[in-house]
């Protein structure tokens, strides 16, 4: 293979390709030349790019020409350098025996869009997760804390203390045990009928008798008694005057 020739013959090719953007640094011993590269979007203030500078060898095509990277731009803390390298030195070496500037450069150029690509990615989910982040904060701060069935009931424990509930109740349970049996009899109206519901009509009629006689009165022919208790008894079969002796 004439080494010279194919080296003369592809930097031509490339300078027709690469026109105003190619710069040849060296011709001897032997070509050495640089070819930018850059990302979508970099033209419009963001992305990534670089020159990437080859150097021919004396068996090129049959060995890897020398790669460098020089003006990198926005690669700080995003690309390493290094990888790209890597990445180009494999390109290579599936195209040993070819010349290779060209699918060497194209590669570069796809490198850098995908690296791009991923470092947007990242950027958007770290703004979404920020984002996702602060909403949280702001609902927990409407939220509160979440209500289970054991906080309530210790709230509401201390919150009885707080208010000295319990105390009163206590004090509650002490008074109503000193109550008098009035004030039992006036509270519970039930009392009222308990003991009667136990007396036949004879045994009511004396209780009735062992009242005051002002409390009678005769309606209708029948005895109307009216109690202490408030309740009133009326007899129809009983003879006013019998009963009145």
């Amino acid at each position: 293979m004439d080494y010279n020739y194919e080296q003369t013959s592809e930097v031509e090719a490339l300078d027709s390709i690469y026109f105003g953007d190619m710069a040849v640094i060296e011709t001897k011993p032997f070509h050495k030349f640089s070819i930018p590269i850059k990302s979508e979007g970099f033209d419009d203030g963001e992305g990534l790019a670089c020159h990437l500078v080859f150097t021919y060898t004396s068996k090129y095509p049959d060995e890897l020409p020398i790669i460098e990277i020089d003006n990198e731009e926005n690669f700080d803390n995003i690309v390493d350098k290094e990888e790209l390298l890597t990445h180009l030195a494999e390109q290579g070496k599936e195209n040993l025996g070819m010349v290779m500037v060209f699918t060497l450069v194209s590669a570069g150029q796809e490198w850098l869009n995908e690296t791009w690509d991923k470092v947007k990615k990242e950027r958007e989910e770290r703004i979404l997760a920020k984002q996702k982040a602060d909403e949280e904060a702001e609902l927990k701060r409407f939220e509160g804390t979440r209500v289970t069935v054991e906080s309530f009931l210790a709230w509401r424990k201390q919150f009885e203390i707080d208010m000295g509930i319990p105390a009163k109740r206590e004090r509650e349970a002490k008074d109503k045990n000193k109550l008098t049996g009035r004030e039992l009899f006036l509270q519970d109206t039930t009392l009222n009928e308990s003991d009667l519901k136990f007396l036949d009509d004879g045994a009511l009629f004396f209780l009735l008798c062992l009242t005051q006689p002002s409390n009678s009165q005769k309606m209708d022919g029948h005895i109307k008694w009216t109690n202490p208790l408030g309740f009133e008894v009326k007899r129809h079969d009983i003879n006013l005057t019998e009963e009145m002796q």
